[in-house]
């Protein structure tokens, strides 16, 4: 990771940092919840993850070979579409995690210990996909192997999908969300959460017939996460008049 872009990342996290420690003397002592451990402020948790989807969308690119023959350089450009296609995918999948990631730490008031280890796994998870990747785009090149690569590499995002309801669900379970969280808005949130597990699983299984169909309805869903989730937004803070 460039320097420039650790500086960027460092000056974030301490921008959400400060916003964070506001929100929660606003919403309670830290340790009101009810989770396992030491509950801290979440705002670490989301500048370490931040820094792990870049380096992850950095690596991907770097799965992309040039090709080895530039006498004909542009059919040997074209020839790589496969690996094109399973780059785009995956930084679109990875894209759409992160910007949720935010979505989710939005409305996490404290992390404990749990959480620490849940969003470990989650970005464990999202650090294995350029290898993926890797796999799709060799397969889709070669014609072999495609129903076996495209399985992998569904399950590698149904797994991705897993982890992040974890997260959230054990927020969600042992208080530890913010009280500017409706619940409706919660109920909202973890429905779409809960539907990407639904939706990769359905790929992984066209995978196992058609592996195209497969590759497809994974481009489908990145293009669906992208959209808002209602309620995502924290609810405004009534202002405490003076006394």
């Amino acid at each position: 990771m460039s320097f420039g872009l650790a500086t960027r990342l460092h000056l974030d996290g301490i921008r959400w940092r400060r916003s964070t420690v506001t929100t929660s003397s606003r919403d309670g002592p830290a340790g009101s919840g009810r989770g396992f451990g030491a509950e801290r402020n979440p705002a670490r948790v989301v500048f370490f993850s931040d820094g792990v989807f870049a380096i992850t969308v950095t690596l991907l690119v770097l799965e992309i070979r040039p090709p080895a023959d530039y006498t004909n350089l542009l059919h040997g450009l074209v020839a790589l579409w496969p690996s094109y296609l399973a780059y785009a995918l995956t930084f679109l999948f990875i894209g759409h995690v992160w910007a949720n990631h935010h979505v989710m730490f939005d409305h996490i008031r404290v992390a404990d210990r749990v959480i620490l280890l849940l969003n470990t796994l989650l970005l464990m998870m999202v650090a294995f996909l350029p290898f993926t990747t890797s796999v799709l785009a060799g397969a889709l090149r070669s014609g072999h192997g495609l129903r076996t690569a495209t399985v992998f590499y569904g399950i590698a995002f149904d797994a991705t999908a897993l982890m992040f309801n974890a997260v959230w669900q054990y927020a969600r379970r042992h208080r530890l969300l913010s009280d500017t969280l409706d619940p409706a808005a919660a109920t909202a949130i973890g429905r779409r959460f809960q539907l990407a597990l639904a939706w990769l699983t359905t790929g992984v299984l066209l995978g196992l017939l058609w592996p195209v169909w497969g590759v497809a309805v994974i481009a489908a869903f990145n293009v669906f996460y992208w959209l808002p989730i209602r309620g995502e937004s924290p609810r405004p803070q009534p202002e405490r008049s003076a006394e």
